[in-house]
């Protein structure tokens, strides 16, 4: 059975559906999507950098994960599901920090992302085992030493990570705590 996304309006509201393998191309429907980023019992930010494997945007820095709930799936739900499937790890007090985030965006590829995309925020609560074939390496670090890094090299990060971060900070000062920026 083909993984299957839910295709939405401008606004978010689903009107259909598409497997999620021929959703994304040259000309994508707008489809719903999440990312997530994860924050440890110190405070700290996890960053992974994508797999070489992936089809879109290979090998560049994003936010914890990212992923798609399946049509009649509660996206909290989908957050957990994707956690353990591309880290290995369980998360607690997720919150949506970002709901009515969207973006599009044309990798070197040619490939078009096009996402409703709310962003959400979680706790981790066990350890990392990374699934290879979604995560390159990952990262634990600051709010400041991550804005730092996007300034500093935006094309080394993915495109909707350096849209909505500084969306991010100014919506969740939670995030910010023990930041010096």
């Amino acid at each position: 059975m083909p993984e299957m996304v839910v295709l939405v309006d401008e606004q978010g509201e689903p009107v259909g559906e598409q497997s999620k393998a021929s959703v994304h191309g040259a000309s994508t429907p707008r489809h719903l999507a999440f990312s997530c980023h994860v924050l440890d019992e110190e405070g700290r930010l996890l960053v992974t950098r994508r797999s070489l494997a992936k089809k879109t945007w290979p090998g560049v820095w994003t936010n914890s994960f990212c992923g798609h709930p399946a049509p009649g799936e509660r996206i909290e739900d989908a957050v957990r599901r994707r956690a353990a499937f591309e880290l290995g790890l369980t998360v607690e007090d997720i919150v949506c920090v970002l709901p009515a985030f969207g973006y599009s965006a044309r990798d070197a590829s040619g490939i078009e992302e096009n996402e409703h995309c709310p962003v959400f925020v979680a706790r981790a609560t066990s350890g990392l085992t990374p699934d290879e074939a979604e995560v390159a390496e990952v990262q634990w670090t600051s709010v400041a030493e991550l804005s730092t890094a996007i300034s500093a090299t935006p094309w080394a990060f993915s495109p909707w990570l350096v849209e909505h971060f500084p969306q991010l900070r100014s919506q969740f000062p939670d995030v910010r705590a023990g930041d010096d920026a």
